[in-house]
């Protein structure tokens, strides 16, 4: 039987509710349950009763006790907890569930690059990374790009106080593979962060992905290199893809394409790709007379873009969690 709404546990009750302190509690306590208390005047009126009453009285007396001894016990455990957290512990709710870290997951941008390489690996490209912070002949001398280049003027970036530069693109790779890998035959590619001085926009931004391959063997040709871009394109997007071929210029790959996608219902460029010049192949130690080969380059953020709908390349760099957990 419950004993809450009997009008000694109900003035307790109020009595405890506005306790703010231990001390005041205590205070409460004394004044319903110590010696001289008002459940000690309520058992004054035993003697008064039949023994047969006196029962009844009796598990009145200890069920309302023990109420008050219960609200008692709660207060004093939210009192303490209060003094322990301080004033924010009213902006908690002890009801509610408590707050789970979700499982994180790949970003958008990795898990592209992530697949990009694992196709091509199954292509029989070796991965390795290289320097994101380059020396002037890696970045451009050795791919054809002396400092009088006109093609030079948009990548002149970022340099160090040494001379050095943050690499403008992957495609820096090239001479150093050759001359780490010795004699081709030779199918490399890596892939990493790239930096130029562009203004920020939906589809510009200073820091970006790329992805660079080489292959570099006797008698290859440029239907090799469509034949692995063949290949990549599907599977990233589908047997049904579609690509575009368009002659284009790179002082480092001659002949050279841009590479264009349908993608819902318009061509887009995803990559620049060529026959790697003769200069580039000897200023990596290797016999241009005898061997030849191909390049390509992607930009990982406009294929991440492509795969999931992003318009606006910002986007991805905002470490948004809202954004992010769509992914």
């Amino acid at each position: 039987m419950s004993y809450k709404n009997h009008p000694l546990v109900i003035a307790a009750m109020e009595s405890i509710d506005v306790a703010k302190s231990l001390s005041a509690l205590d205070e409460v306590r004394v004044q319903y349950l110590g010696k001289k208390g008002e459940l000690k005047t309520l058992q004054a009126v035993l003697k008064s009763l039949s023994d047969d009453e006196k029962v009844e009285f009796g598990k009145m007396l200890n069920g309302v006790k023990q109420e008050i001894q219960e609200f008692l016990r709660h207060k004093k455990a939210l009192i303490e907890a209060y003094e322990l957290v301080g004033p924010d512990i009213k902006a908690i709710d002890v009801t509610l569930p408590g707050v789970r870290a979700l499982p994180g997951h790949r970003h958008p941008l990795m898990a592209t690059m992530d697949e990009v390489k694992s196709i091509l690996v199954g292509l029989g490209f070796r991965y390795d990374d290289y320097p994101e912070v380059e020396s002037e002949f890696y970045n451009f001398d050795a791919l054809n790009t002396p400092d009088w280049h006109p093609a030079r003027d948009m990548h002149d970036s970022f340099y160090t106080t040494k001379g050095n530069v943050l690499r403008t693109h992957t495609s820096a790779f090239q001479t150093r593979a050759m001359k780490n890998f010795g004699p081709p035959p030779l199918r490399a590619m890596t892939s990493g962060r790239c930096y130029r001085r562009d203004e920020i926009d939906a589809s510009h931004f200073p820091i970006f992905h790329q992805l660079d391959v080489i292959a570099i063997d006797e008698n290859i040709s440029f239907a090799d290199l469509k034949w692995v871009l063949y290949q990549l394109a599907s599977g990233l997007f589908g047997d049904d893809v579609q690509l575009r071929f368009r002659p284009s210029y790179f002082p480092f790959t001659t002949p050279s394409a841009e590479v264009d996608v349908m993608f819902n219902g318009k061509w887009l460029e995803i990559l620049g790709a060529g026959m790697i010049r003769p200069e580039v192949l000897q200023a990596g130690g290797v016999d241009s007379e005898k061997w030849q080969g191909f390049a390509f380059g992607l930009g990982i953020d406009r294929m991440a873009m492509i795969r999931h709908g992003i318009s606006d390349i910002r986007l991805m760099y905002e470490n948004e969690e809202a954004f992010l957990r769509q992914f």
